[in-house]
């Protein structure tokens, strides 16, 4: 969400907005109108995901996203953030809200959600603007294909 990019970037002296975190941190959709880590809420257990709607398109939330190295450097300079996973690690684990209970989050450099978009919505296009909703947990196999309703 935007407000978890406003919250990870007040962490870190050298990174100077939500923008820029946005930038080290590559998302793909940002949610506009919802809480700091608001996202958390669409991952589910081990064997669970998550279906969700953005606008029509049907997406499954598979996991919180494992975090690497490349959010520490400058997107433009490539400058490396000293300290960079210490603090965001901490920061994240002083900050974990309530609704981020699941065994999937098995350690604090996570962040963001992985997804996969079912076959009935590949070609499908969401837009700016688009509404968000949660239809509950399925079953995924192995490969985070989505089997049956969990």
């Amino acid at each position: 969400s935007r407000a978890t990019l406003r919250t990870v970037a007040g962490w870190f002296d050298g990174i100077a907005d939500a923008t820029e975190a946005r930038r080290r941190l590559r998302p793909n959709l940002v949610i506009a109108d919802a809480p700091a880590f608001w996202e958390d809420r669409l991952f589910a257990d081990h064997g669970e995901g998550v279906r969700f709607t953005v606008g029509d398109v049907d997406v499954v939330g598979v996991n919180p996203c494992q975090r690497c190295v490349v959010p520490s450097r400058h997107p433009d300079t490539g400058e490396t953030l000293d300290g960079f996973r210490e603090t965001f690690v901490s920061n994240r684990r002083d900050t974990m809200p309530e609704w981020t209970g699941s065994d999937r989050f098995d350690h604090d450099f996570r962040l963001m959600v992985n997804t996969v978009v079912p076959e009935r919505s590949w070609g499908s296009t969401v837009g700016v603007g688009d509404g968000i909703g949660i239809d509950g947990t399925v079953g995924l196999d192995d490969a985070g294909v989505e089997v049956s309703d969990a």
